[in-house]
């Protein structure tokens, strides 16, 4: 038997952009829909580092203060780890960083500035605590549930989903797909396959027991690709890298034994062979769990209102990981996408109006630090250019603060400052 249940919004996906969409929403008075594949709690392969800007908008969502109390140590130093490279320079501070509640006042008569520097938080405790206050938001969750098929219903839109042998058709004249860009699929929001040389895949694992500073974040550049270390919750150290495909491979074939390694184990000693800060901070850690994989990532910017579908997060645009701001750009989109919509007029006038508004929000915030990252993470691949940068930093190591600012870590969420 299908049963249909109606909406306001469905949203495609419970990562961040999906999540901040439905919590800005539902506070607004939208009914709401999430629709999430996965069952949580569950890791997934992510930077897990969350920049000072956020902050205001996580207490927006009201789990600010469940963030800070789960949360790693505050990231205020920047590195680069690149063959014997170790270098580092000072983080830079949140521009207009959120005030803090119940602080002192400054001399000016204006509260003192507080979280100034980013932290890390697991994907596997952060968005359970981001979906946990969409349900007592009142979204209504469809978990574990697969979104299959979306057609044209007269002014809304019926998304028809399946968990086992079940089919429940959810309609809604808003349809959010904040399902990621790596996963091909069925929708018309998906994206297909791709078989490049070039394709750059993303690994990830936590490790305890690591010597890494806690309050330094390393980018990791090695021959085929680039990644960044973290400490993380609970004294997990977050490893994450993205590789080429064609070194992949390469990698995977043990000249000595004529057999092949498990892509995670080819790249977890290419890390360790390539960069001295990696196999410094990992010589006396143990693995927190296997190691992650996926992709092949799509970075890029993309339509953020097509086919009648609003995107938000890696379906709606993607930096390279090389710059950390996945979940910063995923937090940001689900928030800019919902304060247009939640004050564009109902109906598909008033949600073409939002679309547009919206898109040009997301790029005038997101657009350079896309081809920022773009032109980093070539650098960081070309093995001549590699080693170039890590000369200019050995150097200069402040063009690691500037790089971080470029990034978009200092720059303020609209509606915010």
């Amino acid at each position: 038997m299908t049963r249909l249940s109606t909406h306001d919004a469905i949203i495609i996906g419970a990562g961040p952009a999906g999540t901040s969409v439905a919590l800005t929403l539902a506070r607004r008075g939208w009914a709401v829909a999430i629709v999430e594949k996965s069952v949580f709690p569950r890791r997934k392969v992510c930077g897990e580092y969350i920049s000072a800007s956020n902050l205001a908008l996580l207490d927006q969502l009201e789990i600010g203060d469940a963030w800070r109390a789960n949360a790693g140590p505050e990231i205020r130093r920047v590195g680069l780890f690149s063959g014997e490279t170790c270098a580092e320079a000072p983080m830079p501070p949140a521009e207009d960083g959120p005030p803090a509640k119940d602080g002192p006042p400054a001399k000016d008569g204006r509260r003192a500035k507080k979280d100034g520097f980013g932290r890390a938080l697991g994907r596997d405790v952060f968005d359970c605590l981001l979906l946990q206050a969409a349900r007592s938001a009142g979204v209504e969750i469809f978990q574990p549930c697969r979104a299959v098929a979306i057609d044209p219903d007269g002014e809304a839109q019926l998304v028809r989903i399946q968990a086992g042998n079940e089919t429940t058709m959810l309609r809604a004249p808003v349809i959010v797909a904040a399902h990621g860009s790596w996963e091909p699929g069925p929708l018309p929001s998906q994206l297909g396959k791709t078989n490049r040389p070039s394709d750059l895949f993303g690994f990830k694992a936590h490790f305890t027991g690591s010597s890494l500073a806690p309050d330094l974040m390393p980018l990791l550049v090695f021959p085929g690709g680039y990644g960044g270390m973290v400490s993380a919750d609970h004294g997990r150290l977050s490893i994450s890298c993205c590789i080429r495909r064609d070194m992949l491979a390469q990698l995977r074939k043990h000249p000595r034994h004529q057999s092949h390694l498990s892509a995670a184990e080819a790249v977890s000693r290419h890390l360790m062979d390539s960069c001295r800060g990696v196999r410094d901070a990992l010589e006396s850690a143990d693995a927190d769990g296997p190691w992650l994989a996926a992709g092949p990532i799509r970075p890029g910017i993309r339509s953020c209102y097509e086919r009648d579908i609003f995107r938000v997060g890696n379906a709606a645009g993607e930096s390279h990981p090389v710059i950390a701001e996945g979940i910063s750009m995923a937090l940001q989109s689900g928030w800019l996408l919902a304060c247009e919509l939640s004050c564009a007029p109902r109906g598909r006038a008033g949600h073409e109006t939002a679309g547009r508004r919206y898109e040009a929000a997301w790029k005038s915030l997101f657009s350079t630090r896309v081809y920022a990252a773009a032109a980093l993470a070539g650098i960081a691949v070309s093995p001549g250019s590699a080693t170039w940068m890590a000369a200019i930093v050995r150097n200069f190591p402040q063009a690691l603060t500037l790089g971080a600012q470029l990034s978009g870590k200092t720059k303020p969420v609209p509606g915010f400052v």
